[in-house]
């Protein structure tokens, strides 16, 4: 549908909002109704046919405290389960929105939103459904595309999609060697801020003071060394992205300093009494467990809410399914061009040990394992015996029995079964022996 031919219907309690609205869309649109009390959404819909209702996810009028969004859109769907439904959510309501897309929604926004994002998500929505046979969008580092065709990597990319447009803080969660610097960089790259720096840092190995000098740089005298000016990371980055690695490692001295130049977006190089402003998006990572972070005794409260307004947990490479094959391909094909050996296959037995094997590592392992094995094999056919695993990762911290645990178990057969039903929550549910709404409580729980 051309979106000049379109009626569309906006419900928020912000009067502001439906202003901006209406002001934007009259001109591009056929037909542009405002409403300010949801209530009168279902009488509306029986008085006028609309292609699409822009809903915002919380009201004043609380019908179901932090579902408001959810609540309406069942009961847009019960009218008319044609209508296209798209969500506006501020950055706390993310994965809210993200479960709203299972209940129908056809897309979300984020407050404050971009008028061209806005007039281009419309066109989307209205647009008629290409064929699933379509490619699905993957990002892009360095002009390779990151892959991952199991649900959980979906679930991940789906994040990366929404979240990489605007300016959210973002949390990377996620086990060594998962690839949490290529969301990182994925991000960056898919943003506003893309032809700006994007600048790396591993706050987890810097002393405090080399912390101190390293992000905020110092002044020619600060200290004995100090025998020239030195530009600090977070001025290096500005205007583009700041991606600090191992943010889980610092120290609470640390945690402050990082604290006071974020809330006040002002840095002051060591040697300086001249604060500097910063115009910065964060990014952040860790390899350690949310729990460790919400201990208030190693991490402070108020950071985190301050580094995680959006939050992407990479699933580690043994519960990604099909992705061990999909990468396995990949690498073998990457590194038998690399090394001169455009021939080279794999057998079944080769693979099978691939399938088998819990990868410690992750993707990491996963790669140095394939690159090895094609510089030692001695035929065009990579074997079983060509595959050697290395022995470091038999001293992680992280051992079978952990896998054991019931928690996980649940947590991996739940995955395996939506994977194997391609994402469908109602066959999924089915075949576990559950409802829909206890699958969601299952996936929210083990935050799939």
């Amino acid at each position: 549908m051309l979106l000049k031919n379109a009626s569309i219907l906006v419900v928020d309690d912000d009067k502001d909002v439906l202003t901006a609205m209406r002001i934007l869309l009259k001109s591009q649109v056929k037909d542009i109704v405002v409403e300010q009390y949801p209530d009168n959404i279902l009488p509306l819909l029986k008085q006028q046919t609309f292609d699409l209702v822009i809903l915002d996810m919380n009201f004043n009028s609380v019908v179901n405290t932090g579902n408001e969004g959810i609540y309406w859109l069942n009961k847009i769907r019960g009218v008319n389960k044609d209508v296209n439904v798209i969500l506006i959510t501020a950055f706390g309501d993310m994965d809210l929105a993200i479960r709203s897309l299972k209940e129908g929604a056809s897309d979300f926004l984020v407050k404050p939103w971009q008028n061209n994002k806005l007039i281009q998500s419309i066109r989307e929505v209205l647009t008629p459904k290409k064929s699933k046979k379509d490619k699905k969008w993957l990002p892009q580092v360095d002009g390779v595309k990151l892959l991952g065709e199991s649900y959980p990597m979906e679930r991940v990319l789906f994040k990366v999609k929404k979240i990489a447009p605007t300016d959210a803080n973002v949390l990377i969660l996620g086990e060594n060697g998962t690839g949490k610097d290529l969301i990182a960089r994925a991000i960056h790259d898919n943003s506003l801020r893309k032809d700006k720096p994007f600048v790396k840092v591993d706050v987890g190995a810097l002393t405090t003071s080399l912390f101190e000098s390293e992000l905020f740089g110092y002044k020619k005298g600060a200290f004995t060394d100090a025998r020239t000016d030195r530009t600090g990371r977070f001025e290096a980055a500005n205007g583009g992205t700041l991606f600090l690695d191992e943010i889980s490692n610092i120290s609470l001295q640390q945690q402050a300093r990082l604290l006071t130049a974020l809330q006040n977006r002002l840095i002051t190089p060591l040697g300086s009494n001249t604060e500097i402003p910063i115009d910065i998006r964060l990014i952040c990572a860790t390899n350690a467990p949310l729990e460790h972070l919400a201990d208030e005794s190693k991490f402070r409260k108020d950071l985190i809410y301050r580094i995680n307004t959006v939050e992407v947990d990479i699933p580690p490479l043994r519960d990604r399914g099909k992705d061990i094959m999909v990468l396995a391909k990949h690498f073998i094909e990457l590194y038998s061009e690399k090394y001169f050996k455009p021939n080279l296959t794999a057998n079944e037995n080769f693979f099978n040990k691939l399938k088998t094997y819990a990868f410690p590592g992750n993707v990491r392992e996963l790669q140095y394992a394939l690159e090895r094995a094609v510089i030692m094999t001695e035929s065009d056919t990579l074997i079983e015996s060509d595959l050697v695993f290395s022995p470091i990762e038999k001293y992680s911290k992280r051992t079978e029995t952990d896998n054991l645990k019931l928690e996980t178990v649940e947590k991996n057969t739940i995955l395996k079964v939506i994977e194997k039903h391609n994402g469908n929550i109602s066959k999924s549910a089915k075949e576990l022996g559950i409802t829909r709404s206890a699958l969601y409580r299952r996936l929210d729980k083990h935050g799939l």
